[in-house]
């Protein structure tokens, strides 16, 4: 729209439509003393608004069979909804009335202040969930993108101190060449056009002050010592878990599809992976090893996460560091690149079937890149990846030298 706002619809045959608006808001565009914020304004919207209740706001969307939700990650807060198609203007309208006209009562915002403490100690208890925190605290150190999504128990006293804090925050942050409404389903995509306009076209069309903090490149690892990229935690735990990675690709790089493929090769989803293949089919070590890749907008990083009995970490870390230095030390066999390749593609379309991803994915390819590919899109470009690049890229980024450890003992 002409103030910024993106629009993006994909049409589907289904009766049930997602849609939503996702904010280029989040964790690393707070203040250390105001770490939590983001996360604190996704819940508390949800808390009442100008002309609804909590309650009626729950109604509103429960009443018709729906489904609301919404979370928080290090550059983005999402709000939506899966609804019946018909019910999509409603819908719309109470996202729209959360994000522009919250009430912040301090008598419910306390209240939620409450549930997201219960969160962090919730979130406390989950070794295999805390860690990847942990991990980004230890690969980002000195960077916005280190702090915790869902603050301390200091920060979020002081956030919710004052009435007017979050609203001033809101209306620095969500602004509306930061916004994208989304939509996917069996409508037409100038009815979600003219909603949306309804709904955000007079917001001003002024760029918001939410300029990221920090621009953090892999560079300059080279110059960390060991000890500067290993971290460890007593946590008192049956099993040891552990994490090695390091900083990767940002979303776009010309190489973060490769990243997605090697990545899927090491430790990927499937059982067949060359870490779960290694570490639990082969010797029995571990119930799970995964491997991930979490490309950001000007950065990223990837991660091999598990959890094993004390006495057999060491055997564990070296034959995930042995996978490693194999990507590393020679190129893929031609066959072994066909057999990832389509196995890759079964995985992209299996997961196209899943409407909830597929809404949230394209909603972040709109705000970071302006365009919303279909995944055979993806795929086509994919498969264009050689062997020579995929041992270029692991080069670069598995290279044991420059991997971060973290472990909980």
């Amino acid at each position: 729209m002409p103030n910024g706002v993106k629009i993006v619809h994909r049409w589907t045959p289904s009766p049930v439509a997602y849609i939503g608006v996702m904010v280029g808001a989040g964790t690393r565009h707070e203040m250390p003393e105001e770490n939590g914020m983001a996360h604190y304004i996704e819940h508390c919207v949800f808390k009442g608004t100008n002309h609804h209740s909590a309650r009626q706001i729950i109604h509103s969307i429960e009443g018709i069979g729906g489904e609301i939700n919404a979370y928080t990650t290090k550059e983005e807060t999402t709000f939506y909804a899966a609804i019946l198609a018909e019910h999509v203007q409603l819908t719309l309208h109470l996202i729209a009335e959360m994000l522009l006209e919250p009430s912040f009562k301090k008598e419910e915002t306390d209240k939620e202040r409450m549930v997201i403490l219960d969160e962090i100690e919730s979130y406390n208890d989950q070794p295999s969930e805390l860690i990847y925190d942990d991990f980004e605290n230890l690969v980002f150190a000195g960077s916005p993108l280190a702090m915790p999504i869902l603050g301390t128990k200091k920060t979020l006293r002081h956030i919710s101190s004052k009435p007017d804090y979050a609203k001033q925050w809101m209306a620095k942050h969500y602004t509306p060449d930061r916004m994208v409404v989304f939509c996917q389903g069996n409508l037409k995509p100038e009815r979600i056009f003219r909603l949306a306009e309804r709904e955000f076209g007079h917001l001003s069309g002024e760029a918001g002050l939410s300029a990221r903090r920090a621009v953090y490149t892999q560079s300059g690892e080279a110059g960390l010592s060991a000890n500067e990229r290993e971290r460890s935690f007593k946590k008192h735990t049956h099993q040891v878990h552990a994490m090695l990675g390091g900083r990767a690709y940002p979303i776009g790089h010309e190489n973060q599809l490769a990243m997605f493929l090697l990545n899927n090769i090491l430790g990927g989803g499937s059982l067949n992976s060359r870490l779960n293949l290694s570490l639990r089919e082969e010797k029995g070590l571990v119930y799970t090893v995964e491997s991930t890749y979490t490309p950001l907008s000007d950065t990223g990083y990837w991660c091999a996460y598990w959890a094993c009995d004390p006495e057999d970490f060491e055997l564990s870390l070296n034959l995930i560091q042995r996978e490693l230095d194999k990507l590393c030390d020679a190129p893929l066999s031609e066959a072994a690149l066909h057999k990832a390749l389509v196995q890759l593609r079964g995985q992209l379309a299996i997961s196209a079937q899943n409407q909830e991803n597929t809404a949230l994915a394209m909603a972040k390819s709109v705000l970071y890149r302006g365009e919303a590919p279909e995944w055979e899109d993806t795929m086509r470009k994919i498969e264009h990846t050689s062997t020579l690049q995929l041992l270029q890229v692991a080069q670069e980024l598995l290279n044991t030298n420059y991997t971060y450890i973290l472990t909980y003992k």
